[in-house]
């Protein structure tokens, strides 16, 4: 148990870096990981997924687990609602994504479906453009209305990309996925990621691409078929106003909530009437987190520091200028 004048504080993570088929050097740059390292497509930053536990990496806490700690600290670190909730459980994973070549064309079941199927959470999503090259896109929502059943044809006869949005993206796009939309990050897209903790994915198309030993990936068209939102919407990309020195709310949904924070002079956040952990995410420059009690760590590009549930405030001192996101449950 909690050792006896030991207390939470903002915890850095270690961050744990995935080789894909379609991944690149753009995390290993961005993070300043030396040696660089080609072939990466993702770094969870913040996970307490089994198996895929993040590590502290920072203070007197370092080398324990996510899990560990939800176990030690229980509701002072995740907040006692949440805790009450999700049990020890971490509610959400973020990572970094670059796609050096597109993702596979996927969607993720919902709660209710995910329970019944996989005694899982389901997995709604948020993706927040870093850098983008002047090619890149992605495809998030229909264009078209299809049924079902045209929706099994259209996989087979390799069109069903032609019924998908796709939308040309920059630095600084958002979009908010809720689970059933299908989508796909396509090449040259380097991205955040904040997510329901899930690693449930339904793949649907992988552009009959071959992995280094000639296999296929396994799709699941069957399993999406039940999972997808057929409806078209007018709008699938999270139209927002930049505003220096003051929070913008991007994406509020009842799995998480996130807010852009664009710094160029000091700022503090308030949590007295907030009972939850918060994650901040830096996507440009670096800042010091300082806390109530006297803590303070450096977010520097790529970095996400969580803040516990028993913090009552935080000051952020941007080097110069500094972009970050701020999420919680």
């Amino acid at each position: 148990m909690t050792t006896k004048g030991e207390t939470l504080y903002p915890l850095k993570f270690q961050p744990m870096l995935k080789p894909v088929i379609w991944g690149g050097s753009a995390i290993s740059r961005f993070k300043n990981i030396q040696p660089v390292q080609e072939g990466i497509g993702e770094s969870w930053e913040v996970s307490g997924m089994k198996g895929d536990a993040s590590v502290v990496s920072n203070g007197s806490l370092k080398g324990k687990s996510l899990e560990e700690l939800i176990v030690e600290y229980q509701g002072s670190l995740l907040g006692k609602s949440i805790h009450k909730r999700f049990g020890k459980t971490f509610p959400l994973l973020i990572k970094l994504i670059d796609a050096q070549e597109a993702l596979s064309i996927q969607v993720h079941p919902d709660d209710k479906l995910a329970k019944e199927r996989h005694d899982s959470f389901g997995k709604t999503e948020m993706w927040y453009v870093i850098q983008a090259t002047p090619e890149a896109y992605l495809y998030s929502g229909f264009k078209q209305s299809i049924t079902p059943e045209e929706y099994v044809e259209k996989v087979k006869d390799n069109t069903f990309t032609d019924t998908l949005q796709r939308h040309e993206v920059k630095e600084g796009d958002v979009f908010f996925l809720p689970a059933g939309r299908v989508h796909a990050i396509g090449a040259g897209c380097f991205m955040v990621e904040i997510q329901q903790t899930s690693n449930i994915t339904y793949r649907i198309y992988d552009y009959n691409r071959k992995d280094a030993a000639g296999n296929t990936r396994e799709l699941h068209t069957d399993l999406a078929k039940d999972a997808i939102d057929y409806r078209v919407y007018d709008s699938y990309r999270t139209r927002y106003v930049k505003k220096k020195n003051q929070p913008v709310e991007l994406v509020t949904s009842p799995f998480f909530t996130t807010c852009l924070l664009e710094l160029d002079q000091p700022m503090t956040r308030d949590y007295t009437n907030i009972d939850s952990f918060v994650v901040y995410i830096c996507v440009e420059g670096s800042a010091t987190l300082g806390d109530d009690k006297g803590y303070s760590v450096e977010a520097t590009p790529g970095e996400s520091i969580l803040i516990p549930a028993n913090s009552q405030w935080i000051e952020i001192m941007p080097n110069g200028h500094c972009t970050l996101l701020e999420t919680r449950p």
